[in-house]
């Protein structure tokens, strides 16, 4: 059976996951990169970071973007949640204080969800501190939807 998923549902899957693929527009053609993300729920946003190259240059000219979530165990048991966005560039000490959540909220969602240590999260906090740091964005929630099937 395939049913919509409902708001708190959408929601707990973002939450619960640190893996999506972003979509993006570039010279009138689609794009698919996958990113690690952290959804601020409070905030309504999901937080990512890159260094400057093709995703960032195009989402700076057409900031409307999407990210796609998805659990699958099999192909009769999975969800999926689509974000719809816009993408919104930070700088300064909003970069930093930002790319501060998303790198706690990563670290303890694979703690959590993957009961492992991690040694490369360091990289994160020493950008913060650094005047190298990589290029930090949000996706401001427009609308999420999804979808889920279990047999």
């Amino acid at each position: 059976m395939i049913r919509t998923l409902k708001q708190n549902e959408s929601s707990r899957l973002l939450e619960t996951n640190y893996i999506g693929n972003l979509s993006y527009i570039y010279q009138n053609r689609p794009f698919i990169a996958p990113i690690t993300y952290f959804f601020d729920k409070a905030n309504d946003v999901i937080i990512g970071y890159s260094a400057e190259g093709h995703k960032i240059n195009a989402m700076r000219k057409n900031n409307n973007v999407s990210l796609s979530v998805s659990d699958i165990d099999s192909v009769n048991s999975w969800e999926s949640v689509l974000v719809q966005g816009t993408f919104v560039e930070l700088s300064g000490s909003d970069a930093k204080a930002q790319l501060h959540i998303f790198s706690l909220g990563v670290k303890d969602l694979i703690i959590n969800k993957e009961h492992r240590k991690l040694d490369f999260i360091s990289e994160f906090s020493s950008k913060i501190y650094k005047d190298d740091l990589p290029v930090v964005f949000q996706i401001k929630v427009e609308e999420i939807t999804g979808k889920m099937r279990r047999n």
